[in-house]
């Protein structure tokens, strides 16, 4: 490794605003931070508690809490200390493990968002079908292949980032160990990398996002043309268009951050489009995909029902 980098550690220069500014992003990101970890927490552990909810929806919808509190977890923290201090060193090894897990739950997350409008698909298009398709071992499979694709794809990046050779200067134009800042600051052509940042990364969001575009398109057909209740497709509607939206805020920032070229004037950009899908996209797959669904808030309303009653007695 000492021959592979003359630098170890890099200075995160964060996001640049004013000191009262600074306070204020930081009790707002906190709030965000610890809503995010309590609610995806509440649903993970009702998901794992309730027998009723032991199903191929709420299965995913477990794991995707899982992935949320794991994935805000990896960039949030550094960005509200960034928030208290003007700047922060990471070292050379703590970089590469926190590019590694960015990356890792990040693509596993897109990749279960299409997992989990497929099954959607299933549930709506073939119910009949739907205990035979979606079997519990097909569910583990394909839980299994989505966190298993998610570490290979970071695991690309990291290996691939580690031989790279850095000679300074050490500023990381970012909030975390992002690659394309890093990339930047390496002495060694980087050629390679970027073209399976752009290639590889790019396939994996648009592969999964065109799979959940597909699914929804298959979904409101259905209910189009099939369900004949206007009330039972305004509903379907509803929550269809619910789902896109997160899928939209997943997908699109993600496709123009690593699809797109970078400037000088769009490091600040990509830093404010990285905060909406590592800090705010898990809220809203927590409101949107759980606290709205009926079952969910019934089981959540039972559990805490159950905690109050024992602690009376």
């Amino acid at each position: 490794m000492e021959n592979m980098a003359e630098v170890h550690e890099f200075i995160l220069l964060g996001l640049a605003y004013e000191h009262r500014e600074r306070y204020t992003l930081f009790v707002m990101f906190l709030l965000l931070y610890l809503a995010s970890l309590l609610g995806n927490g509440a649903i993970l552990a009702v998901a794992i508690a309730e027998p009723q909810l032991h199903t191929p929806m709420y299965f995913f919808l477990g794991n995707l809490s899982c992935l949320d509190i794991c994935y805000s977890t990896v960039t949030v923290p550094k960005m509200l200390g960034g928030f208290l201090t003007e700047h922060q060193a990471i070292s050379f090894i703590e970089c590469l493990v926190q590019l590694h897990f960015f990356y890792f739950l990040g693509s596993g997350e897109g990749i279960l968002l299409g997992v989990m409008a497929f099954d959607r698909y299933v549930a709506i298009c073939n119910p009949l079908c739907y205990t035979v398709i979606m079997n519990k071992w097909a569910c583990l499979l394909l839980a299994g292949a989505t966190w298993a694709a998610g570490f290979f794809h970071a695991l690309m990046h990291t290996v691939l980032t580690s031989r790279l050779w850095f000679c300074g200067p050490n500023h990381v134009q970012h909030f975390f160990c992002d690659i394309k800042p890093l990339l930047k600051l390496a002495c060694s052509c980087t050629a390679l990398n970027l073209r399976l940042l752009n290639i590889v990364t790019g396939s994996i969001a648009l592969g999964a996002f065109f799979l959940t575009l597909l699914s929804y398109f298959y979904i409101i057909s259905f209910l189009f043309f099939k369900v004949q209740s206007w009330k039972s497709r305004w509903k379907a509607f509803s929550t269809c268009a619910s789902h896109l939206t997160v899928v939209a805020l997943m997908y699109i920032p993600v496709l123009s951050n690593y699809m797109l070229a970078s400037t000088g004037e769009s490091a600040e950009r990509e830093m404010i489009v990285t905060i909406l899908y590592s800090a705010i996209t898990p809220i809203l797959n927590l409101l949107i995909y759980t606290l709205r669904n009926q079952e969910v808030k019934s089981a959540l309303k039972k559990i805490f029902s159950k905690k109050y009653f024992f602690g009376r007695i």
